[in-house]
């Protein structure tokens, strides 16, 4: 009997470690399962929970754009006039005439390097129910400039340039006859030059270019039009070589109204240095609203070695001038800025 009293009281004393045991054996079975399922150890449950207190901020990003390195854009212009006469007293021609233009550039810059590309396209014709069909202009310009930046605003470059004509041209006496006096290639104008340009302000407002070396070739394909472009007969290129100044200006009078001008001067060492030859292009542009404007073209050339005959059928160098007034319709494709 005593026994047993001694039995029951040990178990009754040990009872409450035992429970106690398997309370902790259980609270831990239960951390871990809260490890496993977040997997997080105690340290880092702790430091969730106080950040769950604290509002989350918001963070707004910037888009970041990246640099562009090419600019291209194109600009196209149309014009026309028709003229129709019935019974007019004062007299005259019924007409129709279109005049386009296509200006295209593709310009790369990064660092200190650039690289210019541009091509203008010219055709107009008058078609008059009494003189039939005539050109009234026709121009092919590529034109391809590299730089690399020497000192401050001062560039190595080497200077590219190629000029025709789309289709043939001629010159009509009193009587209607009409003379050919040039086609594609004949004359076509290419030319390289190597030498420094001058860039003081960004863009093309204004640059300056010296080409000291420059190589020019004249490009007669009709042996019937040499002499005209001072080839021989057998000449089909002509070489020159010698110096060119080039020098480009685009200014803005008041808004809408721009001024674009561009003045080449060559003077080859192979024969007659002194003799300088002229390209003038001029250009103003007026902006009448997003799809009308006005511009004034003009071009002057004069080079000693085209020989144009006067009425009197005498040929000798004479001083070549072109205008052209226009009021067109206008569409520009990219960059390009009016």
């Amino acid at each position: 009997m005593n026994r047993n009293i001694l039995t029951y009281l040990i178990v009754f004393l040990l009872l409450p470690f035992v429970a106690g045991a398997q309370f902790i054996s259980k609270d831990k079975r239960e951390k871990k399962e809260v490890v496993v399922v977040s997997g997080l150890n105690s340290e880092q449950e702790l430091c969730r929970v106080i950040g769950s207190k604290f509002a989350v901020p918001t963070v707004n990003y910037e888009p970041v754009t990246p640099p562009k390195f090419w600019k291209k854009g194109i600009l196209t212009e149309v014009g026309f006039s028709q003229v129709s006469l019935t019974n007019w007293a004062a007299g005259g021609s019924g007409s129709v005439a279109l005049n386009t233009y296509v200006n295209a550039h593709i310009n790369y810059a990064k660092g200190n390097m650039y690289w210019e590309n541009r091509g203008q396209f010219t055709y107009g014709f008058v078609q008059s129910f009494q003189d039939g069909y005539r050109k009234s202009s026709d121009k092919i310009v590529l034109d391809s400039k590299f730089g690399y930046r020497a000192v401050d605003k001062f560039y190595f470059s080497a200077v590219f340039n190629f000029t025709s004509q789309f289709s043939p041209g001629f010159n009509y006496a009193s009587d209607g006859t009409a003379t050919m006096v040039s086609k594609m290639f004949a004359p076509a104008y290419m030319s390289l030059g190597l030498g420094i340009d001058y860039k003081p302000g960004k863009g093309e407002v204004f640059s300056l270019n010296f080409a000291p070396l420059t190589g020019s070739t004249v490009i007669v394909t009709d042996s019937l039009l040499r002499a005209r472009y001072s080839n021989a007969p057998d000449e089909a290129v002509r070489f020159e070589l010698g110096a060119q100044l080039t020098a480009n200006l685009k200014y803005e009078i008041f808004k809408n109204c721009k001024l674009t001008t561009t003045l080449n001067l060559f003077s080859d060492y192979l024969n007659e240095p002194q003799n300088i030859q002229i390209k003038w292009d001029f250009r103003a542009d007026l902006k009448i609203n997003k799809f009308l404007s006005s511009s004034l073209r003009t071009n002057l050339i004069y080079d000693d070695k085209i020989l144009i005959a006067d009425k009197n059928g005498h040929s000798a160098p004479r001083v070549q001038f072109q205008e052209i007034f226009s009021l067109s319709f206008t569409y520009t494709f990219g960059e390009f800025v009016k």
